[in-house]
């Protein structure tokens, strides 16, 4: 269990895909040496296409590509992909539910210096928001190839948010993913930390501190943002009747409004999320940039000890 980019793994799990499946293509808008789509353009050349920067016009060759029985991953920013073409997205891939996977990297402001303009805070609460489109968050590098596997195999658009940065290793080969299953990776009675992308090793993490204080906190990785893990979470929160959520992206529209929206409509339990504030990122390294809008273990800690207050 090996610390890795969910981009890298991501780049690995397409050469094995295209291995095992000759219907698989890969298109990329002249940044595949940094969404790692590279190493599937020289593994399978005929396969892979480059489309320049022209966000709009991948999405819809994509499309084209689903129409002929092709399984298309569609590659590029997590800003781009979700912003840029946002229209394509929705219109020619979501409205007809044809068979792209959008598989985009650099999500986050663990993107870190590029600022901004490039660091996506906004894209699952798009993707999740259009009808036919299944929106996934991986943990580390294992559970990223297990996602890119089942996206293959899943009949439909598919979103799949991945970052930058290194992430810490939690999963083995055994580890088994399916699309709309969250994964309870310790458990709890005091308090739920429901945590997707690079915040699960976090709550993690926060468990530890919590624990050190005699709170027990149970961690659920969710992978599947949408469809969202139903049972899995009101079980939780049936047993500890409190929840903490954690994501590397705004708390408008993402996990933590997901699970909000649950909990509003059958299990009404209080609810403090962890994540972007409402503001735009802004350009650094990207652990600092972490500790500079709360993204941390201490935080979700001090938000479990919250809740727990209430």
């Amino acid at each position: 269990m090996s610390d890795r980019a969910t981009r890298d793994a991501y780049g690995t799990a397409l050469v094995t895909l295209g291995k095992e499946n000759r219907d698989v293509v890969v298109l990329d808008a002249d940044l595949s040496k940094s969404t790692k789509t590279y190493d599937f353009s020289r593994a399978y050349p005929e396969r892979f296409f480059n489309m320049g920067i022209a966000e709009q016009n991948l999405m819809a060759v994509a499309a084209g590509l689903a129409r002929e029985n092709k399984i298309p991953f569609a590659s590029t920013f997590a800003m781009f992909a979700t912003g840029r073409a946002y229209e394509i997205i929705r219109n020619s891939i979501c409205y007809p539910r044809l068979n792209v996977k959008i598989a985009a990297t650099h999500a986050g402001i663990t993107v870190g210096e590029d600022g901004a303009s490039h660091q996506s805070v906004e894209d699952i609460s798009l993707m999740r928001s259009i009808p036919n489109m299944v929106v996934l968050v991986p943990a580390d590098g294992t559970e990223t190839e297990k996602m890119v596997e089942a996206a293959a195999a899943w009949k439909g658009p598919v979103y799949i948010r991945m970052g930058r940065s290194k992430v810490p290793g939690l999963f083995d080969e055994s580890y088994e993913f399916a699309i709309g299953r969250a994964t309870v990776l310790k458990e709890g009675s005091d308090v739920t930390l429901l945590a997707c992308g690079i915040m699960t090793a976090k709550a993690l993490e926060a468990a530890g501190i919590l624990a050190q204080e005699g709170i027990s906190a149970e961690v659920i990785n969710v992978g599947t943002i949408k469809p969202l893990d139903r049972v899995t979470i009101l079980t939780s929160l049936k047993k500890t009747g409190r929840a903490v959520t954690a994501e590397e992206h705004s708390i408008i529209g993402g996990l933590g409004s997901a699970v909000s929206e649950l909990t509003a409509e059958e299990l009404p339990v209080p609810v403090l999320k962890v994540g972007i504030r409402d503001t735009f990122g802004e350009s650094g390294n990207p652990e600092e940039l972490l500790v500079a809008y709360g993204l941390t273990a201490e935080e979700i800690a001090g938000k479990a000890r919250a809740v727990c207050a209430l």
